[in-house]
């Protein structure tokens, strides 16, 4: 009989949601959540960024302009442990999206902007993109004239957006369990006797509109985390476990 060693428990809970609605403070309730869009005393760096404004795309409007679209991302908090163990809170049925131009209307970009009308610039239902029916919590930011190649800028972009998201993940950190939606068990194990398997994911190191950030103080997130290009692009160990709880977020 062969030896099994269990490294990590990673338990995540989804809790889902069929309305976005903005409002004066953030929380969720009977499945819809409220996004605090009073952002007069958000903090960014103005050298970055001009202006930020937060919309709610639904499905039915796939068909309107957005400026290029620089990251989606999911709604996730630890609750218990750290990225890879413990306890995930996770919202499904909706998903964030950062779109970005300048203010001389410059669209982000380093190799080519992705700017247009959404429907057409967004392969639906893939792995890192949003579900046909998810709702879009859209972050779309006016950058400084010229900042839309410039990395710090589009680190500080990203770090703002996950700041107001971060008030979202502080209200379901203290959601009752047990009534979420879905539950499930994820287990790192090693099986001894058994072949050693090693996946080699290439990710993105080269720029401002091309960059990865990896474990950040929550899934999928950027505040806390470490550039991947910072780190002199080496080669980073990630287990299972802390892949599946979001411990890469890909910039770009």
């Amino acid at each position: 009989m062969r030896e099994i060693q269990e490294l990590r428990k990673l338990v995540i809970k989804t809790f889902h949601i069929y309305k976005v609605e903005l409002s004066d403070k953030t929380f969720f309730k009977d499945n819809i959540l409220y996004v605090n869009s009073t952002l007069n005393n958000l903090e960014f760096n103005k050298e970055f960024i001009k202006s930020l404004n937060l919309k709610v795309i639904y499905p039915d409007n796939h068909d309107m302009f957005v400026n290029s679209i620089m990251d989606f991302s999911p709604i996730a908090t630890k609750v218990l442990g750290k990225i890879g163990d413990g306890i995930t809170h996770v919202l499904t049925g909706v998903i964030a999206m950062i779109t970005g131009v300048d203010e001389n209307g410059i669209q982000v970009a380093e190799f080519g902007s992705s700017e247009g009308i959404l429907k057409e610039q967004v392969c639906f239902n893939r792995y890192g993109t949003p579900n046909e029916k998810d709702i879009i919590l859209h972050f779309d930011v006016t950058l400084k004239a010229g900042m839309g190649t410039v990395r710090p800028a589009i680190t500080e972009v990203h770090k703002v957006c996950d700041s107001i998201i971060q008030e979202i993940r502080n209200y379901l950190k203290n959601v009752n369990g047990r009534i979420c939606t879905e539950k499930h068990e994820y287990y790192d194990k090693i099986k001894k006797d058994r072949k050693k398997v090693v996946i080699v994911k290439q990710v993105a190191g080269q720029g401002a509109m091309y960059d990865t950030a990896l474990f950040s103080s929550e899934p999928g997130g950027a505040l806390g985390s470490r550039s991947i290009i910072d780190m002199g692009n080496i080669p980073i160990i990630v287990s299972p476990n802390e892949y599946r709880d979001g411990a890469l977020r890909a910039m770009h």
